[in-house]
């Protein structure tokens, strides 16, 4: 017998007007009846496994000890794997498809241990079909973990180091400039990108200058002027701000508006921060302003 858990997060692409959710819910509760079932999300948009680890990874130092759950499978049907991976010792697991969406939280959480393949079907339910993994391998994996079956009777065991890597960028840093990544807007439109507090060359100031583009328009975009402050009450009305979240990295916002939408930056556009202008640094001034983002 393995180590038994009584929390299962859960987190994927199935959104809430289908019955997926539910479903995976159901089958859990059947087989592991004491285990609680926490969401995380299931607004991740479809097929979308970067938004997908990205979320998991910002949840992994504060979600309950025990198994997660994450499912955001475009694969789902073909020969990628589905793995389930300890981390922490075996204070957690996490299971889902070997194609990225668990990478950057397996990292965050010190690395895996032990991992398997799931491929013994005495722990799956009989599919009728090959699209509904979330229901017919996942969650009866999580359940059976939380039942207290040893995570290598679920399958073939792998070798951690050739699982699927994460997608997460890393930013470009110099003396004179950051070229960083809009990894994902909250629900509010604040854009958080790959680069923390301490990733900002010394000299750079309270107020810099950030030049936002999409991947095929690096050389255009908007270009606007941004302080760094500590709230969101901080920034101006109408001005543009530099504010470490809640998961320690920066983030572009506007007070008590949708920085994505007024500035036009969707996830993935590039984000160019460099020193201001002295000029307009003493003025307070916004730099000339120019719109030629690519529609996507």
């Amino acid at each position: 017998m393995g180590r038994r858990y009584d929390t299962i997060s859960f987190l994927s692409d199935y959104g809430t007007n289908d019955e997926f959710v539910g479903v995976v819910k159901s089958v859990i509760r059947d087989l592991a009846p004491h285990a609680t079932v926490i969401d995380l999300t299931h607004g991740i948009a479809p097929f979308d496994v970067r938004a997908g680890s990205l979320a998991l990874a910002r949840s992994i130092s504060y979600v309950a000890a025990g198994v997660i759950v994450a499912v955001v499978d475009p694969g789902v049907g073909t020969s990628r794997r589905a793995i389930a991976v300890e981390v922490a010792d075996g204070e957690g697991v996490l299971v889902g498809p070997d194609n990225g969406v668990l990478a950057p939280a397996v990292a965050m959480a010190g690395g895996a241990g032990r991992a398997v393949s799931l491929t013994n079907v005495e722990y799956q339910l009989v599919a009728p079909g090959a699209t509904f993994d979330g229901r017919d391998v996942f969650a009866p994996a999580a359940a059976h973990l939380c039942n207290g079956v040893d995570l290598l009777e679920l399958g073939d065991p792998v070798d951690a180091d050739v699982l699927f890597p994460g997608m997460v960028p890393l930013p470009q840093i110099d003396d004179s400039t950051v070229i960083a990544q809009a990894l994902w807007t909250d629900r509010f439109g604040n854009v958080q990108l790959n680069v923390g507090p301490d990733d900002i060359p010394p000299g750079f100031g309270d107020m810099v200058e950030i030049r936002m583009s999409a991947p095929a328009d690096a050389s255009g975009g908007t270009t606007r002027v941004a302080t760094r402050t500590t709230s969101f009450a901080d920034v101006g009305a109408g001005a543009v701000g530099l504010v470490v979240d809640a998961n320690g990295m920066l983030a572009i916002v506007m007070n008590q508006r949708s920085a994505a939408d007024e500035l036009g930056v969707d996830d993935g556009d590039q984000v160019v921060i460099s020193p201001l202008d002295e000029d307009a640094a003493r003025t307070g001034e916004a730099l000339p302003v120019s719109v030629d983002l690519t529609t996507r």
